[in-house]
């Protein structure tokens, strides 16, 4: 049955995001929103928007029998997660279901299955993807860790099973400190999880990050191909590119290759991306978890390969099968694509929630500016400082950048701090120029004043 009211059970720039492509789709777009949220641009653009409760997220947009009532009075047939808030709960996709509704997303087992890094290694492995050696399971005891860290080999890893955020992660060089860390990150797991289980890995010390973007129908599945997400901070990605530049072909064919086989053997519905580890030296990838929803950083992808992946998610998940093969999808050029915060990166990235007095966006061939976002509007404090991002696509990478460099500097967003600041340093910096970086270059580079100095001569 083909979806044709849907409820947007998200806020900010995702939201624009899928209420845009649900009316390029004529599906009507009913925007869910909190009390603080009335005024954004989601809002004025859906055909429809509904209150969800007040401002913080507990009490509205992780509130699933808010949004299940809402739906229901707003005759929604389906609901779309966004990402973030409740786009990887099962509990809330068997509400949905529960409730006669369409989940705009995989299957709760799905869900289930991929997202316990245990679990979702196991898949990997039974469907031939390679994992970082490490424990075949849990690990509930320091011996075992150390008997498994013996047979693979040091430095090694210690994460939690249920954990996620970079929380309970531990590296250890030696058995000395695998005993007095694996305690640590037992203890942390279980405070933030309420599950102690551990798991021991390889630890491959500054490796890219690369993932492959999937889509699937349930059946079928194709990749659209990989991005480079290795520029990140405290975890949390800041520039995105596709392809990643780092890779043969011969390397980029099998990565993809290895993630169709794992979303065709998981049945996955929706889009969904797989992230990898990559050892460049050693030119190996390992899977590392699977991300069961829309990400931030889709737009690289729909720039590269002309998809348009929101669009297919909804398609797919309202039972229609996948629009193209895997011949059908190619890739041109190079795209880049930097996350805009309410944030003083002069300050160590304080939040910076003001009020948009202006707004000059960047405009051109090749440049999109996702963002929700009007001038008046007051951001609020209590979401996510994510304002927006910035995609460019050109021939090459080198152009790419340029063309980043260029959009950046038009852009303005009078009344409050962004890290663009950020971004334009990074861009003039010759390390990222060459591609030469890893997840573990940005945050040595900060502490060594890269940013400050280049700000202070601007």
């Amino acid at each position: 049955m083909a979806i044709q009211r849907l409820f947007i059970a998200n806020r900010g720039e995702i939201a624009v995001r899928i209420v845009r492509a649900a009316q390029a789709l004529g599906i009507h777009s009913i925007q869910a929103h909190s009390e603080a949220d009335s005024d954004m641009l989601a809002v004025k653009l859906a055909d429809e928007a509904v209150s969800i409760g007040p401002a913080p997220a507990k009490e509205s947009y992780l509130n699933i029998d808010a949004i299940l009532q809402a739906a229901k009075a707003t005759g929604a047939d389906a609901i779309h997660p966004g990402y973030g808030f409740l786009s990887e709960s099962p509990a809330f996709v068997r509400a949905v279901e529960a409730s006669g509704l369409i989940f705009v997303g995989p299957s709760a087992d799905t869900i289930e299955r991929m997202g316990d890094k245990v679990a979702a290694r196991q898949a990997a492995e039974a469907a031939g993807v390679p994992v970082v050696p490490g424990s075949d399971g849990r690990v509930e005891s320091v011996a075992e860790a150390v008997s498994i860290a013996e047979q693979i080999g040091f430095p090694v890893m210690i994460k939690a099973a249920a954990g996620g955020g970079g929380r309970g992660i531990r590296v250890a060089k030696t058995v000395e400190e695998l005993k007095s860390l694996a305690p640590q990150a037992k203890a942390e797991a279980e405070a933030a999880f309420g599950d102690g289980g551990l798991y021991v890995e390889r630890a491959i010390l500054s490796p890219r990050h690369i993932e492959v973007q999937i889509l699937g129908d349930g059946e079928a599945a194709v990749h659209c191909f990989e991005r480079e997400c290795s520029l990140q901070r405290r975890r949390q990605k800041v520039w995105e590119e596709a392809g990643a530049a780092c890779l043969d072909e011969k390397t980029r064919e099998a990565l993809c290759a290895s993630a169709v086989a794992l979303a065709k053997a998981v049945n996955y519905r929706g889009a969904g991306t797989l992230e990898y580890l990559f050892d460049e030296a050693a030119n190996e990838f390992f899977f590392i978890e699977m991300n069961t929803r829309i990400q931030v950083e889709h737009p690289v992808t729909e720039m590269l390969t002309g998809v348009d992946l929101v669009a297919e998610m909804i398609n797919v998940c309202g039972g229609a099968k996948l629009s193209m093969t895997q011949d059908e999808i190619t890739r041109t050029g190079h795209s880049i694509e930097v996350r805009l915060c309410a944030e003083d990166p002069y300050m160590d990235f304080m939040p910076w929630p003001g009020q948009v007095t202006s707004l000059k966006m960047p405009s051109g061939e090749g440049v999109r500016f996702d963002h929700f976002l009007s001038e008046g509007y007051q951001i609020p404090p209590f979401y996510d400082s994510l304002l927006g991002k910035v995609i460019v696509h050109a021939e090459t990478r080198d152009a790419a950048i340029d063309k980043l460099v260029n959009a950046l500097t038009e852009l303005e967003i009078a009344g409050t701090k962004t890290t663009a600041p950020l971004h334009l340093a990074l861009a003039a910096d010759p390390n990222v120029r060459a591609g030469d970086f890893h997840t573990q270059w940005l945050e040595p580079w900060l502490e060594a004043g890269n940013l400050t100095a280049k700000g202070d001569a601007a």
